[in-house]
């Protein structure tokens, strides 16, 4: 499944020179990696995933197939697009379609370019774009407030839980908060994420820095990461132009590259990375001769939920899990060594996948 991140950004903060690196690094995998790029706007990059080489290696796997994220660059994002500025509605609606959203902020001085506001505060950068889609939420439920009232008065109980969310998240964005900072029972989940908030959105800050501050960050970045401390956000130290530099060399410029910058990976699998830890999100393997494959589910799922990911009749006719940990697959040399050692364990339905799980499902067609 992978997940799909929205990077929106005021002009001239980086926006487009980081969705270009992560373009040009898509490109770089295509010999290795299914890649394409499904709009000129959306990228799609191979999840950074060493054990999926180590496994493939141990069971000879002809081929080896990461999961993938998609990158959208959220074009015409100024002060007014909740008013339809800019690309407005287009931006908008392109941004309801991700799982999270990246707020691209400037966190470097140039006087050759340019801040569309005179100044380089990315805190005020980041309220800047919070306020456009806070608006633009605001405005999407004020319209739904009175045909859900006439709903809910006539006994509609669907319309009544949704109601009440509405004005829950509405009472939030009229006092300037985001609509995630709601508060709901596990059971209002899904109806609320129906709401389609932009705000009710996860947030991961990236601070573009310049490149003498790749490794360390630097005063506007220490502001950034302390905002999102304080709001239980992830944030990235990113240089966009390094990343775009790094993007046009091979494996071992890179390695050179990152070790002059003293940086130990590239600032876009940080940003990955980041990615996955925000939405709560792990990795398990399938490994055979024919391939060996890494795929996406979130923490605390189940292996027939997990199965499902591969394909519904997996999850439908689930009969149990063969389960290696990723340790005990390299330890013992592969499936057979594993499970002559005993540390191939039969799991059923209740089971809770675990990262790195090396799995292979039996199930009733």
């Amino acid at each position: 499944m992978g997940f799909k991140c929205g990077i929106v950004g005021l002009p001239n903060v980086g926006k487009s020179t980081l969705f270009n690196a992560l373009t040009r690094t898509a490109q770089a995998q295509a010999a290795n990696y299914p890649f394409c790029t499904i709009e000129p706007n959306v990228g799609e990059v191979a999840m950074p995933e060493p054990r999926l080489k180590v496994l493939a290696e141990i069971a000879k796997s002809k081929e080896i197939i990461p999961t993938r994220m998609n990158f959208v660059d959220i074009a015409g994002l100024v002060r007014g697009a909740s008013k339809g500025e800019g690309l407005g509605n287009q931006f908008l609606a392109n941004i309801r379609e991700c799982d999270a959203i990246a707020y691209v902020l400037r966190c470097f001085e140039n006087d050759d370019i340019t801040h569309v506001e005179n100044r380089i505060d990315p805190i005020a950068d980041l309220e800047t774009v919070e306020t456009e889609l806070m608006l633009a939420d605001l405005e999407s439920l004020e319209k739904r407030v009175l045909n859900l009232e006439k709903k809910a008065k006539g006994g509609d109980k669907e319309a009544k839980l949704t109601l009440e969310l509405v004005l829950r998240a509405k009472a939030l964005l009229e006092d300037g908060k985001p609509a995630r900072l709601a508060k709901r029972a596990p059971e209002e989940e899904s109806a609320f994420q129906q709401l389609q908030l932009l705000t009710s959105l996860p947030v991961l800050y990236v601070c573009n820095v310049d490149e003498a501050h790749a490794a360390s960050g630097n005063e506007h970045s220490a502001q950034v990461e302390a905002r999102a401390k304080a709001e239980g956000a992830e944030c990235v130290v990113i240089c966009a132009q390094m990343e775009a530099d790094l993007a046009a060399l091979n494996d071992d410029e890179q390695k050179e590259y990152l070790a002059a910058a003293g940086l130990e990976e590239p600032g876009l699998d940080k940003l990955i990375h980041a990615g996955y830890r925000l939405l709560g999100l792990q990795t398990y393997f399938t490994v055979g001769p024919k391939e060996a494959r890494a795929w996406t589910i979130h923490k605390g799922w189940t292996a027939p939920k997990a199965a499902g990911v591969i394909h519904g009749d997996f999850e439908k006719g689930f009969i149990r899990a063969e389960t290696i940990s990723y340790a005990d697959f390299v330890k013992y040399g592969g499936e057979a060594g594993a499970k002559e050692a005993g540390r191939m364990r039969l799991e059923g339905r209740d089971y809770v996948v675990q990262e790195g799980d090396v799995m292979h499902f039996r199930f009733n067609a």
